[in-house]
Formats: C-alpha cells, structure tokens, sequence
C-alpha cells in the first residue's frame, strides 16, 4: 500500500506546561511489514502521524528526539535524531537508543503509529516518576510498554537481553523495578483509551479515518471500544 503526504508543522502550547527532568522518544524504526507503507508518515486530517506524535511530545517535554534508521524521512521536523545501536532488533532495540541518548535521566517513549498520545495520560504517567525504572501502564488490553516511562538504570537489563539476541520488550522487566499504573486509573483521563491505540494493517488504519475527531490539539479521533 501506498500512501503520500506531504508534513504539517502543528501549532505547540506553552512552554512552562512541560514535564522536568523527562525527555520524550518516538520510536520510527520498524518495519511496518503489515501496513505495507511507514506507518508513521501515514496522513490523517491533514497531518502526518508522526507530526501528531511530535506536537503532542514537544508541548511535555523540552527535549524529543526520534529513533531512526532513516533520518531524511523527518528531516523537516526539528529535533535530534537517533539511530538503533543493536540492529534489527526490535522494538526494544529503539528503547534502548533513545533512553541512551536522551539528556534527562529518564524517557517517556511512545511509537510513532500512536497518534492520540493524551496530555493528561503521560503526566500521570510522570507523576509516578521517582516510584521505579519502569512506570509501566496498563490498558485493558494489558501491558503498555510502548507508551511507558523508562529511567536510564534500565540500560544495563537492556543491554544484557539485547547481547543475548532477545527481542522481546518485557524480557528485561525481571531486572528492574516496575511500577504498574492500573488501568482502572487512566479510565478517568481516557475513557476509550485512545492513547494506546496503534495501527498495524490497511483496514485498521482506514477504518480509523472514517471516524470523528474531538480533541483540542491533534483533534483526537475516537477509537472504537474493542469487546
């Protein structure tokens, strides 16, 4: 599938709003093998993914940074970008190079296919900073770890599963501590829990355009409830 769009800069809020001593990371690096096409440059109300992604992260934080193997594809939105330092490795192979090079002690890390990151979400999420390594939301559809707060004490457990050639995110959890934020606690800021909404495959992503926006700055589309 192929699908062209050309970037939208997104207007940001004000500064003294943002979140200390966290950085914000988007993960650009994966393959994206059952969309067929980047899912972060896919288009919606005018503006790509990862622009969304972007504003959303630059009004929390004061430093964001993209993990990429492909910088030139974001050339055009001004921040740092990263490349994975343990290749082909997955997703937490991206983890680990934006927690590695981020300036602040810890990372808020979020995939570029989730578009309807939530303010008010990721400040709980913070607020529960100084409780662990890991502070690791949960959803109804369970761990959340691609929309979660790492500290840097997390690398040495990275690096050790990452060495051994394990993909798997939660591979490394036995050897930190990690804070678990119920999801019966992000309800009440995310009834339809949109924040954790990816989108891997063609139908997914066309059946999330035909539905209505209501939020204040990406203009959030509404998720439907999955039974």
């Amino acid at each position: 599938m192929e699908i062209y769009s050309l970037s939208q800069h997104l207007q940001t809020s004000v500064v003294s709003q943002q979140i200390s001593g966290v950085s914000g990371v988007i993960l650009a690096g994966g393959e994206s093998q059952r969309m067929g096409s980047d899912k972060s440059l896919l288009p919606i109300q005018g503006a790509r993914f990862i622009d969304r992604v972007y504003a959303r992260l630059n009004d929390l934080f004061d430093e964001v940074i993209i993990v990429t193997n492909s910088p030139k594809l974001y050339q055009d939105i001004p921040c740092r970008k990263v490349p994975d330092i343990y290749l082909k490795q997955g997703a937490l192979a991206g983890i680990h190079a934006g927690l590695s090079q981020v300036q602040q002690s810890r990372a808020f890390v979020v995939g570029c296919d989730m578009p309807f990151v939530s303010a008010e979400v990721v400040r709980k999420i913070c607020f529960h900073a100084e409780q662990g390594d890991l502070i690791l939301p949960l959803s109804s559809s369970g761990h959340e770890p691609l929309h979660a707060l790492y500290e840097k004490s997390c690398l040495p457990a990275m690096e050790q599963v990452l060495e051994a050639g394990h993909k798997r995110i939660m591979k490394f959890f036995s050897q930190v501590k990690v804070v678990e934020i119920p999801a019966a606690e992000l309800l009440p800021l995310d009834p339809q829990e949109k924040s954790f909404c990816n989108i891997n495959t063609p139908d997914e992503y066309f059946r999330l355009r035909a539905l209505p926006f209501d939020d204040e700055l990406h203009k959030d589309i509404k998720k439907e409830k999955q039974v």
